[in-house]
């Protein structure tokens, strides 16, 4: 299969944000990750969005917001009226002194949750969309007024993770701020082809099993096991869409010993069994 595609966004260090304005988008950009934060806006429209291992149909409206390094496209029709508008900005900003005030708490933890990948409800949508639209064609210092306040609605908006595991596994060591996940999460990257069983894991950080489970979920709002199962899941979807790998051979690079048990786990989280999950994206890898 062919590789994921790394796109090179116009995005400048000179540049705070920048919109990309799409009249009559043709939806014919392969799946592809990049660097950079991502706002995306599709009007009059429908098809198919991939964001990361998830797949989902969209119409009319669709408003997401990924967070850096993930896989996305969107596989739409191309019809009358379609419009997409896209906003862009460096994964640097998570690091902007005033983005540890009170008052900018919820962006940064938009930022964070973006790291699954977030899909906004209409009424969001509804809100919004002449912010975006206005973006397209002013100028100056207003411009960051108007981009913080898209931020700052996004972040107290209902919202839904498209995604149960966080492509970059680094998102999870920064909500957690510990030391302790980090050796785990690390731990757990490096081995996740093996067996892992929660007794060693949290004796190599010095705690019981029953300390180390309420420690984990309470610093990852997510179970040990749970984190382990949409990781293993998470880089299967990520060998069935940019390898050859047969799915036997894929449920054992992923640290499952029983094919019918990953058969039946993938088909529970993603809705599709691995074959189908495979030709879908095939589909959409190969759309040049």
């Amino acid at each position: 299969m062919k590789e994921l595609h790394k796109e090179i966004t116009p995005l400048s260090d000179n540049d705070l944000f920048i919109v990309l304005n799409h009249p009559s988008a043709k939806f014919d950009y392969p799946v592809h990750h990049h660097s950079d934060y991502e706002i995306n806006l599709v009007m009059e429209s429908h098809g198919t969005r991939i964001v990361g291992d998830s797949e989902e149909r969209f119409t009319t409206l669709d408003l997401v917001m990924i967070g850096p390094h993930i896989p996305h496209a969107w596989q739409g029709e191309v019809v009358d009226g379609n419009h997409v508008i896209t906003i862009q900005f460096s994964e640097k900003v998570l690091h902007f002194p005033m983005l540890e005030k009170r008052l900018f708490q919820s962006i940064k933890e938009l930022l964070y949750d973006s790291q699954h990948g977030l899909c906004f409800p209409e009424a969001t949508i509804l809100d919004i969309r002449d912010r975006l639209l206005n973006l397209t064609s002013q100028h100056g210092f207003q411009t960051v007024i108007e981009f913080l306040q898209i931020l700052h609605l996004l972040s107290v908006s209902e919202k839904r993770k498209l995604m149960e595991h966080v492509y970059d596994t680094q998102s999870i060591v920064r909500i957690s701020k510990s030391r302790r996940i980090a050796k785990v999460c690390d731990y757990i990257d490096k081995n996740f082809e093996q067996p892992i069983h929660l007794c060693d894991v949290a004796a190599s950080v010095n705690m019981s099993e029953s300390a180390f489970s309420h420690f984990f979920k309470r610093k990852t709002r997510i179970s040990f096991i749970e984190y382990l199962i949409n990781l293993r899941i998470g880089k299967a979807c990520q060998m069935l869409s940019e390898t050859s790998h047969s799915v036997a051979e894929i449920s054992f690079r992923c640290g499952f010993n029983n094919l019918s048990n990953f058969i039946r786990i993938f088909k529970k989280k993603k809705g599709t069994t691995p074959s189908e999950y495979r030709r879908l994206m095939e589909q959409l890898l190969y759309k040049y």
